[in-house]
């Protein structure tokens, strides 16, 4: 049953919320942040069980505002020459996942970095006033503030420059040929590698999150994932009296908006029957592209893997193992 737009507005669709008129300036003092973080990578070898020609190890980062941020890396050990690299991002509240799940990237020619989320189901840390995990409420931390240094994802999208930009700068990884990876949340984030980092090669973006919050609203699904802009309209502005600001603020995390720094080549995956990441939201991202892209459309599946979807990445990205 259609709920959103029809599949012929999509690719013309626009989108809603809106972009503040100092948002390159607020993403190019953020960036800045990153410069001041003296501390190296802490590399910590693995005790997973792989196979004998991959080296898994645990990446620790100095994250921003005193975090630590976790990675999993998987590299291949007989290499000859530099070869690419895969950052990959997980879903909303997850974690980076089994190791065994990037052992076919690696085995390939692919040296895999997989950033666990600040405060998710990972192991990286979140420094927003708790120690432990923490499940909602994620993307609206701190943005009713003036202190955009707290904003939690804000620090989230800094995380992803800072795990994207050291992944090009891995031993054996030509940093010409990184590419990033993920569904949902991911699918947002590696968005956001490819912005912020715009010497990505490749990006694949399976079904994006954190996309076009105002239209969320408006169709009235501000829930599941979204849930917490529903939260916080009934707990905090039962009235509305500020949702134009919440709106603006918002415009800062919003992925459509850095969508036009994006210089790689990029995949989306959408499913039209997705109420939880409607595609419209989807399409505002993707549609202000304006590097070479590609879409695929699975008009029968809703939030969910689709057949099909891993073998498509697979051609996508393995090019990335011919090129010079």
């Amino acid at each position: 049953m259609l709920f959103d737009l029809p599949r012929d507005a999509l690719v013309t669709y626009a989108g809603t919320n809106p972009r503040p008129s100092d948002h390159d300036e607020f993403w190019a003092e953020a960036m800045l942040e990153l410069d001041g973080i003296a501390s190296p990578p802490v590399h910590i070898p693995s005790q997973v069980e792989a196979p004998p020609s991959l080296a898994c190890e645990d990446v620790w980062f100095a994250g921003v505002g005193g975090a630590r941020v976790h990675a999993q890396l998987v590299r291949p050990l007989d290499t000859t020459s530099p070869g690419p690299g895969l950052v990959m991002f997980h879903g909303y509240s997850g974690s980076s996942g089994d190791w065994s799940a990037k052992f076919g990237w690696a085995l390939a020619g692919f040296t895999v970095l997989a950033m666990d989320v600040r405060g998710q189901g990972g192991m990286s840390t979140d420094v927003g006033g708790t120690t432990g995990r923490t499940f909602a409420g994620h993307f609206v931390r701190g943005v009713m503030t003036d202190e955009a240094h707290n904003w939690l994802f804000r620090n989230v999208f800094l995380d992803v420059a800072q795990v994207t930009s050291y992944a090009r700068e891995l031993e054996g990884v030509d940093p010409s040929r990184v590419a990033s990876f993920g569904g949902s949340q991911g699918g947002a984030l590696a968005v956001v590698a490819a912005a912020l980092v715009p010497e990505v090669a490749r990006c694949v973006t399976r079904y994006p999150f954190l996309s076009d919050y105002q239209r969320v609203w408006e169709l009235a699904l501000a829930t599941d994932a979204y849930a917490e802009l529903r939260d916080h309209f009934r707990d905090f502005d039962p009235i509305h009296a500020q949702a134009e600001e919440l709106w603006q603020r918002l415009g800062y995390l919003d992925i459509q908006h850095l969508a036009p720094r994006i210089r790689a080549e990029v995949l989306m995956q959408t499913c039209l029957s997705d109420t939880i990441c409607p595609p419209s939201t989807q399409f505002a991202m993707f549609n202000k592209i304006t590097a070479s892209k590609s879409v695929e459309v699975y008009p029968d599946f809703e939030h969910e893997r689709a057949p099909g979807m891993d073998d498509s990445v697979w051609a996508f990205l393995l090019p990335l193992l011919d090129e010079p």
